[in-house]
């Protein structure tokens, strides 16, 4: 635990005395990421802070790597009350809700501070429709923008052609798509496995992804396009949220600050370090020429209206927020 969170869990525990005696509780928190990944850190800090906090009224146990649940199963399991809390990817689950995917339109967002802003014209709708499904918030924490890998070089979309592309979500299989490219459904648990056996052979992700999964094994371009920055979110089941006591609440809360803060300062610092060491393994590193640059908006600005005419007014009314501000 860093001493910031140390601190905060020590002043939280004063709040926290009610719970402190009440009887103990574990609650499982499944991750699909590796522990070393910037997010499974993060978590690990909130789940000691909790239980510090708690005085171990409330100890959270987190399950990095998929090893409990995989990504694409958490937020069902935290839904149907299988675990309580879990992290999950949401623009993983599109495909349900077009609101999901807000964090993906291509271009939109593509710096920290636009993340931000566009978190924050999202919050309200989103967070009532999680409560729709059972699910309450607790923190949020942004990617690094997303680049391009491969295992050649690429300078347009023919180059693209038929390869296949690790897809993560809609918006990552739908650039394929339009791109060229071959979807294929990968967990992030399995990405070194696919691009060393030739499951894949590129895909979109953070220079942090493939710093974790150390991708220059068998990947050789890694090209700079802030095409968006997804973010995953730590989810609480509703109804054990509600079970819950105000003081240990607000304990959860409070390490949910710290969490979020911590988890934007690693997200920003991270950037830089890891693609500079996707470079020092050997990958080559750079923005994509003019002309691919060129191509990839034009995929972007189809991609946008897609998704606007999927979200409908909604999806418009977040925009024009955004943008407003």
């Amino acid at each position: 635990m860093s001493k910031v969170t140390k601190t905060i869990a020590a002043g939280l525990a004063a709040t926290a005395l009610t719970a402190i005696g009440a009887t103990a509780e574990t609650w499982d928190m499944p991750m699909a990421y590796s522990a070393t990944n910037f997010h499974s850190a993060t978590g690990a800090e909130f789940a000691a802070c909790v239980t510090a906090g708690t005085g171990g009224a409330l100890e959270i146990q987190t399950h990095p790597g998929g090893s409990l649940y995989a990504g694409a199963e958490i937020k069902r399991a935290i839904q149907t009350g299988q675990v309580n809390i879990g992290e999950r990817l949401l623009s993983g689950h599109q495909n349900e809700n077009a609101l999901f995917g807000f964090d993906s339109v291509p271009f939109l967002a593509t710096s920290f501070e636009a993340s931000e802003k566009l978190f924050e014209a999202a919050k309200e709708p989103l967070t009532a429709l999680l409560e729709e499904q059972n699910l309450h918030m607790l923190y949020s924490v942004p990617w690094p923008a997303q680049g391009l890998y491969f295992d050649r070089e690429v300078n347009s979309l023919a180059d693209m052609e038929g390869l296949k592309f690790r897809a993560y979500n809609a918006a990552s299989a739908r650039m394929a798509e339009l791109a060229g490219m071959l979807p294929v459904q990968i967990e992030a648990a399995e990405i070194s496995q696919a691009f060393a056996t030739g499951v894949a052979q590129g895909m979109v992700s953070s220079g942090s992804t493939g710093y974790d999964r150390k991708v220059w094994e068998s990947l050789s371009h890694f090209y700079s396009v802030d095409a968006w920055l997804p973010r995953n979110y730590v989810l609480v089941n509703l109804d054990a949220w509600n079970g819950l006591d105000e003081a240990t609440q607000n304990v959860i809360n409070g390490c949910s600050i710290v969490a979020e803060y911590a988890g934007d300062w690693r997200s920003i610092q991270y950037t830089e370090f890891t693609v500079g060491q996707l470079a020092a393994n050997g990958m080559t590193t750079g923005p994509v020429n003019d002309e691919l640059a060129g191509e990839l908006r034009e995929i972007g600005a189809t991609m946008t209206a897609e998704w606007l005419e999927t979200a409908g007014d909604q999806g418009t009314a977040l925009v024009d927020a955004f943008k407003a501000e």
